[in-house]
């Protein structure tokens, strides 16, 4: 995420900061790599399972086949997902060049992906309510349960709508400039759109229908290892996380506020023109 002069940000040439070693320089350089790579498996491990119900649903007619924007939906976030991968092995491995080239291919993933999320959305919103109008009585209840579960659903959702971008904006403006804030960044605003795949992990302890807050706690859990090793090795916490948690902490007072409140799930019918 930067040249080899530029992986360490100025927060990071302070003094007082660890002296460095081999070991310490690898972990400064692998750091990110495996940040993308628990990404990675954690996506797999909420999405796999999930979409192979799903397919065996479809072909015993329980629901109907998969719309092309999820198809679309998939690719592009797994697609992203790899890119992020590939970016950071091409910085641990002193390729820059290459990884500046690549780079530009995030500039047409990310608004694809967003844009594709947002049409997504009330899709799949539209499956459901399409079917709780012609269900049979028995089966009514069930489907207007997954209707609310979707209107709270929605509350994360946009959130990931707004602040993925918006976190992903920050960091490609720091490229080049701020070779710190760019390389975090990238990571913190993947890491908002890992409660679609946390929520769909069904061992996780969680704490669904009641709240969001467990996905939460993941993510900051996920997190947690770039944090701990960034303020162990530099004895401080970076402007990046104090940006990352200062934009999040409204979006989260928000969402909290929300949850399952009657004037939500009429503001989320509305939304969904229903």
């Amino acid at each position: 995420m930067a040249t080899a002069a530029e992986q360490v940000s100025f927060d990071e040439r302070r003094p007082d900061a660890l002296s460095g070693t081999p070991r310490a320089n690898a972990i400064d350089r692998w750091i990110y790599v495996f940040m993308a790579a628990i990404f990675v498996v954690v996506t797999l491990t909420g999405f796999i399972p999930d979409s192979l119900a799903k397919i065996a649903a479809v072909e015993a007619g329980g629901r109907p086949p998969f719309p092309l924007v999820m198809h679309m939906h998939a690719v592009l976030m797994g697609s992203f997902l790899l890119l992020l991968l590939a970016q950071t092995w091409l910085m641990a491995t002193g390729r820059c060049e290459y990884h500046m080239r690549l780079g530009l291919l995030a500039m047409v993933l990310a608004p694809a992906l967003v844009l594709v999320g947002f049409i997504l959305v009330p899709t799949v919103y539209h499956e459901t309510w399409n079917a709780l109008q012609s269900a049979p009585q028995e089966a009514r209840e069930k489907l207007q349960a997954e209707i609310s579960r979707k209107d709270n659903i929605m509350l994360i959702q946009l959130r990931i709508g707004v602040l993925f971008p918006l976190f992903l904006v920050l960091g490609l403006r720091a490229r080049g400039r701020n070779a710190g804030l760019h390389k975090r960044m990238m990571i913190l605003a993947t890491a908002m759109a890992l409660p679609a795949a946390i929520n769909r992990i069904g061992w996780l302890p969680n704490t669904l229908p009641a709240s969001p807050m467990g996905a939460d706690l993941y993510v900051l859990l996920t997190v947690s290892p770039m944090f701990l090793w960034d303020v162990f090795r530099n004895r401080n916490i970076h402007t990046a996380y104090w940006i990352w948690l200062g934009v999040n902490l409204p979006f989260a007072v928000a969402l909290y506020g929300l949850w399952n409140k009657p004037w939500w799930h009429a503001t989320a019918h509305q939304l969904m023109g229903v």
